[in-house]
């Protein structure tokens, strides 16, 4: 069976995780300082807060830019539950906005018909380390007002060509850490920023808004968000490797593009590698996917389907219609990949896909 995710750990995290254990760094602590450091160095950022999930970085980025019950955010149909449960974890209001018609990226064109009075922020999402149009959303939300979050959980290192890293264009950019992602800690999630007020906040939040455990002063609203050394030590290991992860999914990608190109049932839905994306997953369109994925099964390779809609969830407020969300949803399907997948296996999914009929 060749699993349509793939991603490795090695003695390097094996040592690190002892390491912290034998000096005791369990708990959120010096090696979670120590990763916040990198990756903010890293992504040429200031400052860097690690926390749970990718999930959480999204739901602390609004609470550290008091997104409240009853505002009106704006999230693209076509992203993972999370964008959406964020803001719906703060009583305020999701409203969607359909992608674009070649590539599952918020329509920024359509952003301004959807703001009303009610409107504090836009949370544009970087699907797959796809760009989406920052110079455009950021000149929407300075007209209106808005907070701009960037969710970039699946495009850590991808890059705008004139803008420079994906998540940190905006007042915060959050990015996940759990198993499906570039580096992994398990599960784990950081946000980016470039503002120190905002910097102090989130650390408040992730912290019940205290600064001092021992004898707290309750300052503001938060809860226990913390990360840990342990899950920190496998980051910083994780980050040493980074690069190469890099190079080897732009070289899976280049594979299979060019292994399907003639093929007339299947498309590759673009990723701008050229430009400085990073295709975390390789993704196509196919016009009768379930059957697809049943031959590709029966030869022992396993593939994902696109999730539903956000407008599909009954307790969101999705009314419209979404025609280009809907071709993806319909069509799209993830063939293996991942930074640990062999360029082999993508031979042999290759080779299986040139003698579908």
């Amino acid at each position: 069976m060749i699993s349509w995710w793939r991603t490795t750990f090695g003695d390097e995290e094996i040592a690190n995780i002892s390491n912290s254990i034998k000096n005791e760094n369990i708990s959120q602590g010096s090696v979670t300082d120590e990763f916040e450091s990198s990756i903010a160095k890293a992504l040429n950022v200031p400052y860097a807060v690690a926390t749970t999930s990718g999930s959480m970085a999204l739901l602390m980025a609004l609470m550290a830019l008091d997104i409240k019950c009853d505002d009106e955010v704006i999230v693209p149909n076509r992203t993972w539950i999370a964008t959406a449960h964020a803001p719906l974890m703060l009583g305020a209001k999701v409203v969607l906005v359909d992608v674009k018609s070649d590539i599952p990226i918020i329509d920024e064109s359509q952003i301004r018909q959807k703001i009303t009075s009610r409107t504090k922020a836009i949370i544009p999402v970087h699907l797959n380390g796809r760009a989406a149009n920052m110079k455009i959303i950021r000149t929407i939300a300075e007209e209106y007002n808005l907070h701009v979050v960037e969710d970039a959980c699946q495009a850590l290192f991808s890059k705008d060509p004139h803008l420079g890293y994906l998540g940190t264009q905006s007042e915060a950019g959050c990015f996940s850490l759990s198993v499906a992602k570039l580096i992994s800690t398990g599960q784990g999630g950081f946000v980016v920023v470039n503002k120190k007020e905002i910097y102090e906040k989130l650390k408040l939040i992730r912290t019940h808004g205290i600064t001092d455990v021992v004898n707290p002063i309750y300052t503001q609203l938060g809860f226990n968000f913390r990360f840990n050394d342990i899950l920190a030590s496998i980051g910083i290991a994780q980050l040493t490797r980074v690069q190469k992860r890099i190079s080897h999914v732009k070289s899976m990608y280049d594979k299979y593009k060019m292994g399907i190109a003639s093929l007339p049932y299947i498309k590759c839905i673009p990723v701008d590698v050229s430009g400085g994306e990073v295709p975390l997953y390789f993704e196509v369109l196919c016009d009768g996917r379930e059957r697809l994925m049943e031959y590709l099964s029966s030869c022992g390779i396993q593939t994902r389907p696109f999730s539903a809609n956000l407008n599909m969830a009954g307790y969101l407020s999705g009314t419209d219609n979404y025609p280009n969300s809907k071709i993806f949803e319909d069509q799209g399907l993830v063939l293996p990949c991942g930074p640990g997948q062999s360029l082999e296996n993508v031979d042999r999914v290759l080779d299986l896909l040139q003698n579908y009929t």
